[in-house]
């Protein structure tokens, strides 16, 4: 294939309040991975563990726009050391020891070799260090999307968001997961991207579904999952072709990621307008249940869609969003169907 170069560009998209001061407001990737469809992993100093010279910084401020190995810089850009202190605040680092901070309109970008036609995710951890609106600017270029980060899914401060990606049913095939986090990926709502990092799927809710893995969450099946965090403000759906008339079973399992999400929980299933709720009863330590909404198509496209009823915290970490889990997602069509029991 033919090698083109992308630039991919984080900025703070907030803009300046009041006065003419930088307000340092975000604190951003600690780790920048790029999924790339044939091999998964950081983008050169993607976790900014190789920093600036001490002749380039005053202080906590990178000087030189291209003072930080692999990266170019605009604007007034931080580079911070896991444990330090803003005021009473300790800043946490989720992965590794550095990480940076944006100011307003600040950016840090990277030029990296893509194959043309292929389709790519990029994954960062980032997180706010104020408590104003904060919005976070991903560009590839000529693409670009903003990431509200006001609603926080995580108690540690900290979020993985996938940007950018079939009936990839079973969640197999979705953006890259960091290996030494345990809060999983967050996959914003479809407005954000052209392609969903998970393919096939679309997130068509106002806020993120979770992609979780089973190295560190319960998971029905296979190695990957969704979660279902904001309920029903978090929903997944795909559209399917369908022959009219003809009767379909769309089975699903919905469980627990053992991740002391308890309580009862309910996941909705939509298959254009039949729709099946399942209830489900979480002990917060993993398991799940299989269910079947079978319907008749009345169109040649047919929307399935899932998301969850109620809104539900971790017991351990009332800060901490949560939701029932769903994986092994099938459609199948029924030659000779026979009553449901």
């Amino acid at each position: 294939g033919t090698h083109i170069t992308h630039t991919i560009s984080l900025s703070n998209a907030q803009s300046f309040r009041m006065r003419a001061v930088t307000i340092l407001s975000l604190l951003l990737c600690a780790t920048c991975h790029i999924a790339l469809a044939f091999t998964d992993g950081l983008l050169p100093n993607g976790n900014f563990e190789l920093g600036p010279k001490s002749s380039d910084m005053k202080g906590t401020e990178v000087l030189r726009h291209n003072a930080i190995p692999e990266w170019e810089i605009s604007g007034f850009v931080e580079y911070i050391k896991s444990g330090q202190k803003q005021g009473d605040m300790l800043l946490v680092v989720p992965e590794g020891a550095f990480a940076v901070r944006l100011g307003n309109e600040a950016s840090i970008k990277q030029r990296v070799n893509v194959l043309k036609g292929m389709y790519y995710s990029i994954t960062f951890s980032a997180a706010r260090t104020c408590a104003q609106e904060e919005r976070l600017n991903v560009s590839v270029a000529p693409d670009s999307g903003v990431l509200p980060m006001q609603t926080l899914y995580s108690s540690n401060g900290w979020d993985s968001y996938a940007k950018n990606l079939l009936k990839n049913g079973d969640f197999e095939e979705g953006p890259y997961v960091f290996p030494n986090t345990s809060w999983g990926v967050l996959i914003p709502p479809n407005i954000e991207d052209d392609h969903s990092p998970l393919p096939g799927w679309m997130v068509e809710s106002l806020k993120a579904v979770k992609y979780i893995d089973s190295d560190h969450f319960s998971v029905p099946q296979g190695k990957r999952a969704i979660e279902l965090v904001a309920g029903k403000e978090s929903a997944i759906a795909q559209v399917v072709r369908t022959i009219i008339g003809k009767t379909y079973d769309l089975s699903f399992a919905v469980g627990d990621a053992s991740n002391s999400c308890e309580g009862s929980m309910i996941v909705e299933a939509f298959a254009g307008k039949d729709t099946l709720k399942v209830p489900y009863e979480s002990k917060g330590k993993g398991g799940y249940k299989r269910a079947v909404l079978r319907f008749v198509a009345v169109s040649s496209r047919t929307r399935i869609m899932f998301l969850s009823t109620f809104y539900t915290m971790r017991s351990d970490d009332f800060a901490s969003l949560c939701g029932p889990v769903l994986d092994d997602v099938k459609l199948l069509s029924v030659r000779k169907p026979r009553r449901l029991m």
